[in-house]
């Protein structure tokens, strides 16, 4: 039978469970990544977490949680980091449309919407100063793709010391591989891994409560 060494030294060994105060986080749902005539767009991954945050996102506008979006473009190959993806260095820059923001995942009215030039939502971006202006304990946190952008910034919201919460249905990736083994990966060390459905019972109870 098959054991997991990582778990019989103590890795994942206590969830973090949410707290009292949320932000759903939207990673990189732009055309780049959505719109299935895009050179990485129609991951089947994808598709499915753009629907699944769609349905969470509804919950938590209505709840009024606040929803940190973000994109990733550049002026110049001067200001971007050295990829090692070609499309990124082809079309990531300003005014191109693969950086227009997915409208199924997001609301001009309600979402603070803003560029990102990393691979964290964190990195060098205003989220964090929203998050502390809001009184944030917890991250909700969806997009794309789980094994770099995803990973990236579950990686910061924990550093920054948030319950991290992260549904595997509103996440994806180009291939399950290795969208899988980076949210057993987190999930063993940073991050609780959930479903849409316990992210979007926990947001309803968020609204009842404060309602």
């Amino acid at each position: 039978m098959a054991t997991d060494a990582y778990k019989k030294i103590g890795y994942g060994d206590r969830e973090i469970g949410f707290g009292r105060c949320p932000a759903v986080i939207v990673v990189d749902f732009q055309r780049a990544f959505t719109d299935p005539d895009m050179e990485f767009g129609g991951c089947e991954l994808v598709q499915r977490a753009i629907e699944n945050t769609a349905r969470v996102l509804e919950v938590a506008r209505r709840a009024n949680v606040p929803v940190a979006n973000c994109y990733t473009a550049y002026h110049s190959e001067r200001d971007m980091p050295p990829w090692k993806i070609a499309p990124v260095h082809e079309s990531f820059y300003y005014g191109n449309p693969c950086t227009e923001i997915e409208p199924k995942t997001s609301d001009p009215n309600h979402d603070f919407i803003f560029c990102k030039t990393g691979p964290s939502i964190f990195f060098n971006t205003p989220c964090t100063t929203l998050l502390a202006k809001n009184g944030i304990d917890t991250t909700i946190i969806t997009g794309c793709m789980t094994s770099g952008c995803i990973r990236a910034s579950i990686i910061d919201s924990f550093s920054h010391g948030y319950r991290t919460m992260v549904p595997e249905d509103c996440v994806g990736d180009a291939e399950e591989g290795p969208h899988r083994d980076n949210l057993r990966d987190v999930g063993r060390r940073y991050a609780d891994v959930i479903d849409s459905q316990t992210a979007i019972d926990y947001l309803e109870e968020y609204r009842t409560s404060n309602a």
